[in-house]
C-alpha cells in the first residue's frame, strides 16, 4: 500500500516536470527491449535482443522458448540501455511496461522486471497496451505530428482503422474479423516455405513477380471498414495445394506478388475512404507491416492524390521494440492513465 501510495504523488508531480525520462521494457513476443525515452518523443536509447534466428528453425515464435529467452536477455539489456542513453536509475521518473496483448509467459518477463524495479526505487509504473506502444512509435518519428488522425494498425495481432481524435483517446472504424494481416503474411510465407518471419520475405519475393492470380473474387465486407483476411490466406493455400497435387510449377515470386496486391489494396482503399468520410488530413501507419515497401508506395500516392498527410515509423520502430512503449507510457501518463500498482499482471489480449 505505501509504494502505491507514494507512485500515485510522483505520477501527479511528473505531469508539469519540464524533462521526464521513461525507462520502457517490451516483451511481448520474440524482442526482448529496453528503451529510455524523454518527453515521448526523444530517444535516449532503444536496445532490441531480438530471438529470430532461434525460432527460424520452426517456422514460427514457440512461446516457452521465447519466454526462457526473454528472462536470460532483459537484465543484460536494461543495463545496455541505461549505459547508451548515459543514465543510472536515479535519473528515470517513472516505468513502462507491456502487459498485453501478446504471449503471456513472455509479457509476465517484462511486467515481473518493470515492477521489481518500480519497487526498489519508488517509481510510478505505467503499464502500456502494445497496440497504443505501436501507435506512438510514429511520435518519435515524426516530431511534429499531433493528434487528431486517422491510423490504420497493421501488426501482426491486431488490424484496424482507429480515428484517432487526442493522445489516448480514439474511435475504431473497423478491424478484423478473423486473422490480422501481418499473421496473413506469415502464413502465407510459410506455404510458400519462404522461413519466418514472413512480412519481409514476402515483400522482397514479391518484387520479383508479376500480379497474374486473382485470389479472392468477392468481398463481402466491401461496404464497411472491416477486414477479411482468412479468405485470401485459404485460397493461397489452396493455390499451391492443387499446384503441387498436380505435379506442376510453383511460381513463388507471382504467387507473392498477387497475394500482396490484393492484402494492400484492400488496406490502402479503406483507409484512404476513411479519412475522406472523417474529414481527416492526416493518415498514420503503424504496425510490422507498415514497413511493407508496397503498402507504402501505394499509400503515397494515394495520399498525394487526395491531399493528405502521410506518416509512418521508421522502419526499426515498425517491429516490435520499447520505444514505442516509452512514449505511449509518456502520454498516458499525461492524461493521468495507466498507473498500476504491484499487482500488475499480463493479459494475451487488449482492447484497441
Amino acid at each position: 500500500m505505501k509504494y502505491f501510495e507514494n507512485a500515485k504523488i510522483k505520477f501527479e508531480e511528473l505531469k508539469d516536470k519540464a524533462s521526464v525520462k521513461v525507462l520502457a521494457f517490451e516483451s511481448s513476443c520474440d524482442e526482448t527491449s529496453v528503451a529510455v525515452i524523454e518527453n515521448g518523443r526523444k530517444i535516449l536509447s532503444n536496445i532490441v535482443s531480438s530471438q529470430i534466428p532461434i525460432h527460424t528453425r520452426f517456422g514460427g515464435v514457440v512461446p516457452e522458448v521465447a519466454s526462457r529467452n526473454h528472462i536470460t536477455a532483459i537484465s543484460n539489456v536494461t543495463s545496455q540501455a541505461l549505459k547508451e542513453a548515459n543514465l543510472t536509475m536515479d535519473d528515470i521518473d517513472m516505468i513502462a511496461v507491456t502487459y498485453g496483448a501478446g504471449l503471456v509467459g513472455a509479457l509476465l518477463v517484462g511486467v515481473n522486471f518493470a515492477k521489481s524495479l518500480a519497487y526498489s526505487y519508488n517509481l510510478p509504473l505505467v503499464a502500456v497496451s502494445h497496440i497504443e506502444g505501436h501507435i506512438c512509435a510514429n511520435y518519435l518519428t515524426h516530431q511534429e505530428l499531433t493528434p487528431s488522425y486517422i491510423c490504420l494498425l497493421t501488426s501482426g495481432g491486431h488490424t484496424a482503422i482507429i480515428n484517432i481524435s487526442d493522445y489516448c483517446e480514439r474511435q475504431i472504424i473497423g478491424s478484423t474479423v478473423d486473422d490480422a494481416v501481418g499473421e496473413c503474411f506469415d502464413k502465407v510465407a510459410r506455404v510458400l516455405d519462404l522461413g519466418y518471419p514472413g512480412g519481409p520475405k514476402i515483400d522482397k519475393l514479391a518484387k520479383e513477380g508479376r500480379a497474374n492470380i486473382n485470389f479472392v473474387r468477392h468481398n463481402t465486407l466491401a461496404n464497411s471498414y472491416n477486414f477479411s483476411f482468412s479468405g485470401i490466406k485459404t485460397a493461397v493455400i489452396n493455390y499451391v495445394h492443387n499446384l503441387a497435387q498436380k505435379g506442376e510449377e510453383i511460381n513463388k515470386a507471382d504467387i507473392a506478388c498477387s497475394f500482396q496486391e490484393e492484402v494492400t489494396d484492400e488496406l490502402c482503399k479503406k483507409a484512404i475512404r476513411a479519412c475522406l468520410e472523417f474529414g481527416q488530413d492526416k493518415l498514420v501507419l503503424a504496425g510490422g507491416v507498415s514497413a511493407n515497401s508496397r503498402l507504402k508506395d501505394k499509400m503515397e500516392k494515394l495520399c498525394k492524390q487526395n491531399n493528405i498527410k502521410l506518416y509512418f515509423p521508421g522502419l526499426s520502430l515498425c517491429t516490435d521494440n520499447a520505444a514505442m512503449i516509452g512514449s505511449a507510457g509518456y502520454f498516458m501518463m499525461k492524461k493521468g492513465l495507466g498507473l498500476s500498482d504491484l499487482d500488475l499482471t499480463a493479459s494475451s489480449t487488449v482492447k484497441i
